[in-house]
């Protein structure tokens, strides 16, 4: 099969490498692809959001799937293009990916289907000082449209909900602000692949949003995440019915055909589960940690969730646990400063240990920093002390000077705080 992969993060890295484990795979592309995915996939001359162009080459290559890793692609309305020519294309339409593309259009679905959410109010920021105010300023703020995971500021007094509406304002995806009632609990994320009728759920994982140990600091992108969550069963039986199957019931009722994964943030509540936010496709860097562990041809699931014909239930996982530890550049998110000196190379042949490129680029034979995330180191093991364990020694073997990571991702969930 001839497939094309829009992206180019550590995201769309462990997609490419899930991908090229499949036997049915004659030729992977990817737009625009990146130096670290180089060696899995070839590079396409291709504007990913350029909905036409995409469309054209699926044409003119005769490419037999299309998926979509970001979130940018998919509001633009690429899927809803590749499928007019006749290709299979995983990753919702321009209308599905409102979902995550506008959290005003979210909060709405959220309500009229009733699945279960925090209280909230949208508007301009006058709106969204009043409501602030309501809660003294102990509240969760958020950009309506697409913020590249960084559209939230959970806030704990009037002074914080002030400023975090004045910055979020005056951002390009802040022209709409929505202003959530705080939620207290774990908060985890489960993802779903879905083919417009059914719904297969993949193993539960746990993203660090806050820059540094101990949940603090600004949020980022994800600094680290682990899979599997120990969830008991009455749990997941909770989270399968208000969530996943109100979810599917409420997009087949608004006429929408969603192909591909519906993402949801949740929150562990004393009232039970609730839902944080909605997105469209795989987390970033929960994909890093879930994808190792699935025990199913990658590229099969996604063509069965594009061409309806998905099985039900749960996507098949190997025993044992992930943990992915996200090496960024100093002074992100705010200010990531380029080219810290990289040694991926030096996890060649570490058991058990692999590493996404997020943001790197490679000059003269060496490897530098050129984004915010750089890389997603990853162990996987038995158990996730194990895993956690062959990620953190793999760490300080590949990131040099002026990088930084949090020390304490998985630590919450084995129960104390590991060095």
């Amino acid at each position: 099969m001839r497939v094309l992969l829009l992206g180019s993060g550590g995201r769309e890295h462990a997609m490419a490498w899930a991908l090229a484990k499949s036997p049915k795979l004659t030729k992977l592309w990817a737009a625009p692809g990146s130096d670290g995915m180089d060696a899995s996939s070839e590079r396409a001359a291709l504007d990913p959001l350029d909905a036409r162009a995409v469309a054209g080459f699926c044409v003119a290559e005769n490419v037999d799937l299309l998926v979509v890793g970001p979130e940018a692609p998919l509001a633009a309305g690429v899927a809803d293009a590749v499928r007019a020519v006749g290709v299979p294309a995983f990753g919702p339409g321009k209308d599905g990916a409102r979902l995550e593309s506008s959290k005003a259009f979210a909060e709405d679905v959220l309500l009229r289907h009733g699945r279960p959410t925090a209280r909230a109010r949208g508007g301009g920021a006058p709106e969204a000082r009043a409501a602030a105010r309501e809660g003294r300023g102990r509240c969760a703020v958020k950009a309506d449209g697409l913020a590249a995971g960084k559209g939230v500021i959970v806030c704990l007094s009037a002074p914080e909900a002030e400023a975090a509406i004045a910055a979020l304002a005056a951002t390009a995806a802040g022209g709409t602000l929505v202003v959530e009632e705080l939620l207290t609990g774990p908060e985890i994320s489960m993802m779903a692949m879905l083919d417009g009728k059914t719904y297969a759920l993949l193993p539960a994982s746990q993203d660090h949003k806050r820059l540094l140990d101990g949940d603090l600091g600004p949020n980022t992108g994800g600094m680290g995440a682990l899979c599997p969550v120990p969830l008991d069963a009455a749990l997941l039986t909770k989270i399968r019915a208000e969530v996943f199957d109100r979810a599917l019931k409420g997009l087949l009722a608004d006429g929408l055909d969603y192909r591909g994964v519906l993402y949801a943030g949740l929150m562990l509540t004393p009232e039970g589960p609730k839902i944080l936010e909605f997105n469209a496709r795989l987390g970033d860097p929960e994909a890093q940690a879930v994808l190792p562990l699935l025990d199913v041809d990658f590229l099969e699931l996604c063509l069965a969730c594009a061409r309806g014909k998905l099985r039900a239930g749960d996507v098949p996982a190997r025993a044992g646990a992930c943990v992915s530890v996200v090496v960024a550049a100093e002074g992100y998110p705010r200010a990531p400063k380029p080219g810290a000196a990289l040694r991926p190379e030096a996890a060649d042949g570490l058991e058990d240990v692999m590493i996404f490129h997020a943001g790197t680029r490679r000059t003269d034979g060496r490897w530098l920093a050129a984004g915010g995330r750089v890389l997603s180191v990853v162990g996987t093991g038995a158990d996730l002390a194990a895993a956690r364990e062959r990620a953190y020694a793999a760490v300080p073997r590949v990131a040099g000077l002026g990088l930084r990571w949090r020390k304490d991702v998985a630590a919450k969930v084995l129960g104390r705080i590991l060095a």
